[in-house]
């Protein structure tokens, strides 16, 4: 798993701490981090310029040679260049003399980059060079908003429209960023989303928690005036949230959330593809977008698939099904392969009006066991089979209803269908905590103990002296594991 330092911080915007510290700590308090990259560990004095004049070249009919402003107060600096797709105004990252590059405009990557320096191109003085996104070290697919080929330019895109002439290209672009990889362990499924994680980099850190505000959204109506949802198979699916989200206006997602998910490893869509993402990538929570209009009967139907059944997902490539596959059906037919794949019968297409939104909570082995029969793994299937919180389906279904409103995506039908037939309930531990002294070797004060337990959502209940562990802990089952946490947050370094 890949998280941004930034993402992390806007969970924990106190956290103040140098790549490597934050790799050290975090590794100590268990949650291991395999290790890091900065995005701008190649650029170097890379700015937002403005091309205030372009002329051809004298001698080369492939040149043109431009004036770019590089500060607020006017200066500029002439370029050659042999980009095709700029014109005076354009507002573009400038690389100055002395500056580094990541690589080539055909997206290679030099180790330590590439230094630039003022020379001449055949003959005609050039002091610096307009980028790429290649050259950046980033690429389209991370960044749908550049051009195919060609400089990167800022002023074709809205959310660029304050840029100011001279700050940085490199903060604007969100590379000033430090990508984490995570090595979680399969007990630790909350730390598979970025909230997860920021839990623990508050705790370790002794920083404040401040998850995002989700509220729940809606209009007037009644989702159940929309659909329908029934779960046939239980014992493969403890838990279905449905919400409906109607006149759907498809466009790009806001450069923030492309830029957190292209960080993540993941391509920037369309704003309904990148909110299921970011979702996913924020609560551990996998969710999919139905067409509604394509859901014969508006009802949903979990249930296992018939054996030598055949379905064709979202790839194109026709699935050969059996009975121990769970499928999610309409009135009529499968749409989907619960918790791996949807199908191609009811994909969003730019022409969509009405969607469904799924947040469920699938059983983990039957998710892996299926995963492998069909040789078709995805990034909702890796998180599934781990075994999720059935209780987060709700919190992250109206988190991405949330966004959808504030992004002006679609208006959010109110309330939701939620079939939970056997809700999970709050677990208690039994807490001695003169036995944790005496296994760990400490000497430890009983109010020490709870405010670690209180930094990572455990609370304590003093009338039982019961520790009552959230849903999303799976792994805290008993005396051993608070033993654990504390040992964790007191440093195994300090333990005789």
């Amino acid at each position: 798993m890949n998280t941004p330092l930034s993402w992390i911080k806007a969970y924990v915007p106190e956290l103040d701490v140098t790549a490597q510290d934050y790799t050290d700590a975090m590794t100590l308090t268990g949650t291991k981090v395999e290790g890091f990259e900065r995005l701008d560990a190649d650029l170097e004095k890379i700015i937002v310029g403005k091309i205030l004049k372009i002329e051809r070249h004298p001698d080369a009919d492939k040149l043109i040679v431009c004036q770019v402003q590089i500060s607020e107060e006017g200066e500029s600096v002439q370029i050659v260049t042999g980009a095709k797709n700029v014109k005076e105004g354009d507002v573009i990252p400038v690389v100055l003399d002395g500056g580094r590059v990541a690589g080539g405009h055909d997206g290679s990557k030099t180790p330590g980059g590439i230094k630039i320096k003022k020379g001449k191109l055949r003959g005609i003085e050039s002091n610096g060079m307009m980028c790429s996104i290649e050259e950046l070290g980033s690429s389209k697919e991370m960044y749908p908003e550049a051009p195919e080929e060609g400089i990167y330019i800022f002023s074709d895109i809205k959310e660029y429209d304050d840029l100011k002439i001279g700050s940085s290209a490199i903060d604007a672009l969100g590379l000033n960023d430090v990508t984490f990889e995570y090595e979680i362990t399969s007990n630790r499924v909350d730390c598979f989303g970025v909230l997860g994680i920021a839990r623990e980099a508050a705790a370790t850190f002794r920083k404040s928690y401040v998850p995002p505000v989700v509220k729940e959204t809606g209009n007037d109506e009644k989702v159940a005036e929309y659909v329908e949802v029934k779960i046939k198979d239980t014992d493969l699916c403890s838990r279905y949230v449905a919400r409906v989200v109607k006149n759907i206006k498809i466009a790009p997602s806001p450069l923030w959330m492309q830029r957190r998910l292209s960080a993540c490893g993941i391509r920037p869509i369309n704003n309904i593809v990148d909110i299921t993402n970011y979702v996913m990538e924020e609560f551990a929570q996998p969710m999919h977008a139905f067409d509604l209009d394509l859901i014969a009967g508006n009802k949903i139907i979990v249930e296992r698939a018939k054996d030598g059944e055949e379905f064709v997902t979202l790839d194109g490539q026709v699935r050969k099904l059996d009975s121990s596959m769970l499928m999610i059906c309409d009135g009529e037919k499968p749409v989907a392969i619960a918790g791996i794949m949807g199908g191609e019968n009811s994909k969003i297409t730019d022409d969509v009006k009405t969607l469904l939104f799924e947040a469920a909570c699938f059983d983990g082995t039957n998710i892996r066991l299926s995963s492998k029969k069909l040789g078709l793994r995805t990034d909702a299937s890796s998180k599934f089979e781990k075994g999720l919180d059935p209780n987060t389906a709700m919190a992250a279904i109206n988190r991405a209803c949330q966004l959808i409103e504030e992004l002006g995506v679609g208006e959010v039908v109110g309330g939701a269908v939620d079939v939970y037939p056997r809700v999970r309930g709050e677990k208690r531990v039994k807490f001695n905590w003169q036995r944790t002294n005496k296994v760990l070797g400490t000497s430890l004060d009983k109010e020490t103990m709870l405010s670690y337990f209180k930094m990572v959502d455990l609370k304590y209940d003093p009338a039982t002296d019961e520790v009552i562990v959230p849903s999303w802990r799976q792994d805290v089952e008993s005396q051993a594991d608070l033993d654990e946490e504390v040992a964790r947050f007191f440093g195994y370094d300090n333990i005789p």
